[in-house]
This record gives C-alpha cells, sequence and structure tokens, in this order.
C-alpha cells in the first residue's frame, strides 16, 4: 500500500539517509543536518513528507513556497525528491512529484520549479519527461 506521510522529527534517521544519497558528494553532520530539518518540518511555507510503500520507506521529498516577481505570486520550490536507486524506474518519483504539485496547487502556487546537480542526467531525464523545462542556469556563492 502506498502512503505519503508527512515528515516528522521520528523520521529524521531515514530522512538522512535520503539526504545523504541525493548529495552523496557532499558531507553531513547529524546534528547541524537535524536543526535545518527540525525547521523545515515546522515552516508552514516547507513541506516535507515520505512515501513509503506497505511500510518501507521509498521516497522523501522537501520543497518551499515563496514570492516570486518572476510568477508574480507564489511559487514552489522543489528542494529535494529521491527514490531509494533500488526503486528508481517504478513510478514512485512521478507520484512524489504529483504530491508536490497537488499541494502546490492547494496553496495557490503558479508554477513548481527545481534544479538540478549538472551531473544528474537520469533525474534531468525524469524531469524533462514530467513536463519541465529548462528555463534558466543556477548559480551559487558560499558566504562561509
Amino acid at each position: 500500500m502506498i502512503e505519503f506521510r508527512k515528515a516528522s522529527m521520528d523520521d529524521f534517521p531515514e530522512a538522512m539517509k535520503f539526504i545523504r544519497a541525493l548529495w552523496d558528494y557532499n558531507t553531513y553532520e547529524d546534528e547541524p543536518t537535524k536543526k535545518v530539518y527540525e525547521k523545515v518540518i515546522n515552516d508552514p511555507d516547507s513541506f516535507a513528507f515520505f512515501l513509503l510503500d506497505d511500510g518501507e520507506y521509498t521516497g522523501f521529498c522537501h520543497g518551499d513556497y515563496f514570492q516570486t516577481f518572476w510568477m508574480c505570486g507564489l511559487t514552489c520550490y522543489v528542494s529535494s525528491i529521491i527514490t531509494k536507486k533500488e526503486k528508481r524506474h517504478q513510478g514512485y518519483g512521478r507520484m512524489m512529484m504529483d504530491r508536490a504539485a497537488e499541494m502546490a496547487r492547494e496553496k495557490g502556487c503558479k508554477a513548481l520549479i527545481l534544479d538540478s546537480g549538472l551531473p544528474r542526467k537520469d533525474a534531468h531525464q525524469f524531469y524533462e519527461n514530467y513536463g519541465f523545462e529548462k528555463s534558466c542556469y543556477g548559480f551559487e556563492l558560499a558566504l562561509t
């Protein structure tokens, strides 16, 4: 049975597995990541949920709602979406994206947006097959 479960602090160990798998080129310390996770799950302008299949944690999705001049309104940024490697290509990613889109519509968002690391070619194909269009380059500047 497929179930979407809102993320809770009790789920943090499972979330950490997904976070580490999504950004496997980064290192994460549990405590700082746990603090961010706690802020996300308590922020009314954020969401985080798991997809469970027969009780097994199969996917994780996190996003934020924010105002943009570009869309002249509320936009949903999908920050993280990941399916367990051995469960990919079985429709779970689509189910999570559908759920994120449904939540964004309920909130009144005009668009879903996301970015994806350049090496993640399989993810890019998934996003394009889902209906996303390449719309910009992403840039970052570390402030530490």
